[in-house]
């Protein structure tokens, strides 16, 4: 990861931070992303959200849905629609995988990270998540909190 910072390609576009707070991630996944022209443009103004989106698999194919691309204004006429479905790229290995994991009881497609990776092309991170209960968010808060007050008497006992 220390590598990918230096890099001078590598760039986080857009990172869904409350993922990890509303599922259990229980695993990730680096995939491809198919994007038009005005759509690579805008994403390198870093104008994009994936907040709200999920992905999911359809008919063979892996989709991420729900996704914004700001429209990139010099590409106004021949732009692009903002919340279009968009296909992502996997291999058929990782797509049989991935559909098996969805078909278990609470299993989604959580987009975690979309970035431009070392060779300047767009990926995106996808998490095989479970949604958590209000008590697991408490019990996983409760765990941060006190990893933290442990750093500090640690720091001040020294």
């Amino acid at each position: 990861m220390a590598q990918q910072k230096s890099d001078p390609n590598y760039k986080v576009i857009s990172e869904n931070r409350r993922a990890r707070f509303d599922y259990a991630i229980e695993d990730d996944l680096e995939c491809g992303i198919m994007l038009s022209g005005s759509e690579v443009k805008s994403l390198r103004v870093n104008s994009a959200n994936i907040a709200e989106s999920y992905a999911h698999v359809e008919n063979g194919e892996l989709w991420l849905v729900n996704s914004y691309i700001a429209p990139y204004e010099p590409a106004r006429t021949w732009g692009h629609e903002e919340r279009r479905r968009r296909k992502l790229l996997v291999n058929r290995k990782e797509l049989a995988r991935l559909w098996s994991e969805t078909q278990r009881k609470g299993m989604t497609l959580v987009p975690l990270v979309m970035y431009f990776n070392h060779k300047g092309m767009v990926k995106f991170k996808i998490g095989i998540a479970k949604g958590k209960k209000n008590h697991d968010k408490r019990a996983t808060e409760a765990a941060r909190d006190w990893g933290r007050q442990k750093q500090r008497l640690l720091r001040h006992s020294e």
